[in-house]
């Protein structure tokens, strides 16, 4: 059995229990597990044959800021990409509709549509190119 997975995590069999009190939380990426908890700066997720363990750099009960900031860049990369992108095709989309004549109420649908959809394709392609890059920093 490996003993590493592929983000980097430990892997610790059922069998071997944490002998911490262990918080329940929703803060962090599930990836499929049943439950996630923390201790202090320990993340630990919870699948059914298995625990994943590691230690993030900031505790995001403390200061969810600095830990979206070191440990999960990827996210605020993506956020920033999906704004940006989703502003800029709602605002041309916009413009387009208002020349062709359509009404304000019907242009502002359509470009807020437009932006969202352009801004989620954004973000989702960002986080993904974010943590490819970040796995290739860890391994």
């Amino acid at each position: 059995m490996e003993f590493i997975d592929g983000d980097g995590n430990i892997i610790v069999p059922k069998a071997v229990r944490p002998i911490v009190d262990l918080e329940e939380t929703i803060l962090g990426s599930k990836k499929n597990a049943n439950k996630q908890y923390r201790h202090g700066n320990l993340h630990i997720r919870e699948y059914d044959s298995h625990y994943t363990v590691h230690n993030d750099k900031v505790d995001p009960r403390q200061d969810p800021i600095g830990h979206l900031l070191a440990d999960a860049p990827e996210y605020v990369v993506a956020s920033l990409a999906a704004a940006i992108v989703g502003k800029e095709v709602g605002v041309r989309v916009y413009k387009n509709k208002r020349k062709q004549g359509k009404d304000v109420r019907d242009s502002i649908i359509d470009a807020v549509a437009a932006g969202v959809m352009a801004g989620s394709a954004t973000g989702k392609i960002a986080v993904m190119v974010a943590k490819s890059i970040k796995k290739r920093q860890v391994d």
